[in-house]
């Protein structure tokens, strides 16, 4: 394949994203609510956790017709490369094109085997290489330089988890421009600051700000201890969980876009009905 057909072939894999998605847990969304995610016109639904198999994708894509649907993440620690790259195959076979593998390495606090995660998450990629998963099949849980450089080089692109929209602009020039940069950003609709940020802080908080490779990003991006400790601060909160009327709402979520992303899975806090919500914010 030339250049030109790579780039052209990443372009056509970006564009099954579509510019809006949602993420929730795996066991968190029902089949007539991904079925609605997809009248609303979103592109993708993300399926967040750490599973040690693929079986609660199918469901998702069987209650769907063309809806992107992709893990965030699958761990590279509690699952085989091999029997996940039988499973994509399996998936692939019966929904093609419409499934891709997100995956990553976890963090120290949750893993007693973690140890020299770079190495351990380019030795998953030569397996899923061996066993005929595609490279822009694929995407990489990135936060800092060194693995986003390598969802760049080895994935279709990074879908970082917990980020503000300033990480999307120094995402981007490390991706740069023909990589996929899909972040996670958390959302309550609510107008007002105080139960907002209520509702969004302790999901931050526990685990996130306990977890060092989100804290440490966080600090490359300019928060300090202050901002991290004791739940979070406003400003931090603020910028991690978007809140406010909808018309708010839709446009911190696209200042990631503004950054550089292609592409923002959405995560609904506070609401048992996500998919109003989500037709509120993006006006469908």
């Amino acid at each position: 394949m030339s250049g030109d057909d790579d780039l052209s072939s990443r372009a056509a894999h970006k564009k099954r994203f579509g510019t809006y998605g949602v993420w929730g847990g795996f066991a968190q969304f029902s089949a007539d609510e991904v079925a609605r995610f997809e009248r609303l016109g979103l592109g993708t639904v993300w399926l967040g956790g750490s599973p040690a198999h693929l079986r609660p994708v199918r469901k998702v894509l069987q209650a769907t017709e063309n809806i992107t649907v992709a893990t965030g993440i699958v761990n590279i620690w509690n699952t085989d490369p091999a029997v996940i790259a039988g499973e994509f195959r399996a998936l692939d076979e019966d929904f093609p094109g419409r499934f891709y593998l997100g995956l990553g390495a976890g963090h120290p606090e949750a893993t007693s085997e973690y140890t020299k995660p770079y190495e351990a998450l380019t030795d998953y990629l030569d397996v899923l290489d061996a066993e005929g998963v595609p490279r822009d099949r694929r995407v990489l849980a990135a936060l800092g330089p060194r693995v986003l450089r390598l969802s760049a080089r080895r994935a279709l692109g990074a879908h970082p988890y917990l980020v503000p929209a300033a990480h999307s602009r120094v995402a981007r020039e490390i991706l740069g421009p023909e990589a996929l940069l899909a972040p996670e950003h958390k959302v309550v609709l609510d107008a007002d600051p105080v139960s907002a940020r209520a509702v969004g802080r302790p999901p931050v908080d526990q685990p996130y700000l306990h977890l060092v490779n989100y804290t440490n990003n966080l600090r490359r991006l300019g928060y300090t201890d202050a901002d991290i400790g004791a739940g979070g601060s406003d400003s931090l909160i603020d910028a991690l969980v978007a809140h406010g009327d909808a018309a708010d709402v839709k446009k911190q979520i696209d200042e990631h876009l503004a950054g550089g992303a292609d592409h923002v899975a959405i995560q609904i806090l506070g609401s048992s009905a996500p998919a109003e919500q989500l037709a509120a914010i993006l006006g469908a």
